[in-house]
């Protein structure tokens, strides 16, 4: 069984690495276009002349179906076959597509018939700042020790901004005054907004501080979001809880069973008695994902699973924990962990087909494509790699195209109605993983008829005798010919062939034409002809016509 899966691995990784250098075979495509275009413009809004960009004649993409080719419900952008024009078909919010600063990409497939073309055209979705920063409350009260030292820092909420880039957020502010400063950690892609005890507070001099904490992103025009932050002054517990790292960072594997234990967190607090004893919670500002995928026990720190881990519906969670003594204040100390979570094969390839033509001429030459398939599958890395292959026997292969995982089924041999009129193309795509997993897709191809048969005599030469005396008109024999074509390409027609000195058989003989009875148009005599012969020729309707005698 391991060498069986360690040979199956090498061919997975052969496939990988030759897949890239084959070139696309039995249909003509190009290499990507690339455009970009601002979220949220209008309907109607040109992205750029893709029939031009092309070099198609805008005159045949109506008579061509030039067209895109969308594999998801939303289709965001289309064609205008009058002009190539490529246009949003519908409005796009870059926020709700894609998440993330990275590049905002839409690949279109845009397809051409007669012939059969397929471009690739990449979108990319340009940022609008069109979100403002926002806190999840509007109001977070803060509760600090008057004898807490100059340096302490309390975490703020984070604000939250969609868009991307310099839309996102820049930095935070922090109305003047003489206690508090603003500092910010980034981490990752966020920035942290945390708050800075500049100057030692005292409670008998002011027991409450107002402050204002604003978010600001980088758009022009700048936009903003506020939070208003109440500090009160209290007595006693003077030490904060502490994590040994600021960042954990561990990986599960996806389809982890509920209930799971995957992390403990621990933070000490120097304190002694009641203050000294810590609670455990998830940061405020953690998204609603996050709450329904793990859960965090308050007293032992035990980070356990509690919904289904998908790794492809989210590969990474970062979860802000704080730990809160119960002291009067009570002190906070907060640190960050991120679950990284491990792909399994969980996903069988997916086989789409493009385009097909179900019924094929029997003379085509080998080479010519019949069909255009796609498969992808949602796993990962070696998860993700695909072998696919014809697993029945017939004269058709697989040819993969430039592009990955794109294959045309194309004849590899020459067809024949007449020994095989029907065929049942059965294709598997297997990808690496372990255990594999497989999908099964089957075409179903229907052979049409070429007249490449002439019409048969089972028997020639054919022999017969007759009495002398006969009477005309009468049918004397009878001769009949097979085509093992269909229809007007089997449809036989009789006649007798003339030939030099033998014309004068058509005024003793003939041949009805539909069926092949010979008749004799005059009573013969055996003193006077003894014996003849003639040449019966039986033609078919096909186009060109085909015939024997």
């Amino acid at each position: 069984m391991g060498i069986k899966r360690e040979n199956q691995r090498k061919v997975c990784y052969w496939f990988a690495f030759h897949l890239a250098i084959l070139l696309f075979v039995g249909i003509r495509a190009l290499a990507e276009i690339r455009y970009s275009v601002p979220e949220e413009v209008k309907e109607g809004t040109a992205v750029g002349n893709i029939a031009k960009d092309l070099g198609l004649d805008i005159t045949s993409l109506i008579a061509r179906r030039f067209r895109v080719v969308s594999e998801s419900k939303d289709a965001f952008f289309e064609v205008n076959q009058d002009n190539g024009s490529l246009y949003v078909h519908k409005k796009i919010d870059r926020e709700k597509l894609c998440h993330g600063s990275g590049a905002c990409l839409i690949e279109l497939k845009v397809i051409a018939e007669n012939p059969l073309e397929i471009h690739y055209v990449v979108v990319e979705i340009t940022d609008v700042n069109d979100h403002s920063p926002g806190f999840p409350e509007k109001e977070q009260r803060i509760e600090i020790f008057e004898q807490t030292l100059p340096g302490r820092r309390f975490q703020l909420q984070t604000a939250r901004d969609p868009d991307a880039g310099i839309n996102s957020i820049r930095t935070y502010t922090l109305t003047s005054n003489e206690h508090f400063e603003v500092d910010i950690r980034q981490s990752d892609d966020d920035k942290i907004p945390f708050l800075v005890l500049k100057k030692s507070l005292d409670r008998e001099q002011k027991d409450k501080h107002t402050l204002l904490v604003t978010a600001v992103d980088g758009g022009k025009p700048q936009r903003s979001g506020t939070l208003n932050v109440s500090v009160i002054v209290l007595d006693s517990n003077d030490n904060r809880p502490t994590f040994n790292r600021e960042i954990y960072q561990i990986e599960i594997q996806e389809n982890a069973p509920i209930g799971t234990s995957i992390f403990r967190l621990t933070a000490t607090d120097p304190d002694e008695g009641i203050n000294s004893e810590i609670e455990y919670s998830l940061g405020k500002t953690l998204k609603k994902k996050v709450h329904e995928i793990v859960e965090l026990d308050k007293l032992t720190g035990e980070v356990r699973i509690k919904g289904v881990v998908d790794f492809e519906e989210n590969d990474v969670y970062k979860l802000d924990v704080e730990a809160s003594d119960k002291g009067t204040p009570p002190m906070t100390g907060e640190c960050r962990l991120i679950i990284k979570i491990k792909d399994v094969n969980d996903n069988p390839p997916e086989i789409e087909v493009t385009s097909l033509s179900n019924t094929v001429s029997e003379d085509l030459k080998p080479g010519t494509m019949i069909a255009l398939i796609s498969v992808r599958d949602k796993d990962s890395g070696v998860n993700g790699k695909i072998i696919t292959s014809i697993t029945s026997k017939v004269p058709f292969e697989l040819k993969p195209s430039y592009k990955e995982n794109i294959y045309s089924v194309v004849t590899k041999g020459f067809l024949d109605r007449e020994q095989v009129s029907h065929y049942e193309i059965t294709i598997k795509a297997t990808d690496c993983g372990e255990p594999p997993l497989s999908t099964v897709k089957t075409l179903s191809i229907q052979i049409s008829d070429v007249n490449d048969n002439s019409p048969h005599f089972d028997q020639n030469p054919l022999q017969f005798y007759l009495s002398e005396n006969n009477l005309a008109g009468d049918l004397i024999f009878s001769v009949n010919a097979t085509d093992k074509d269909l229809n007007d390409n089997a449809a036989i027609s009789y006649h007798v062939v003339r030939e030099g000195s033998q014309n004068d058989i058509i005024s003793f003989i003939n041949v009805n034409p539909d069926n092949g009875h010979i008749t004799a148009l005059k009573s013969f005599d055996f003193e006077t002809l003894k014996t003849f012969q003639f040449q019966v020729v039986a033609t078919d309707s096909g186009t060109p016509s085909l015939s024997n005698n």
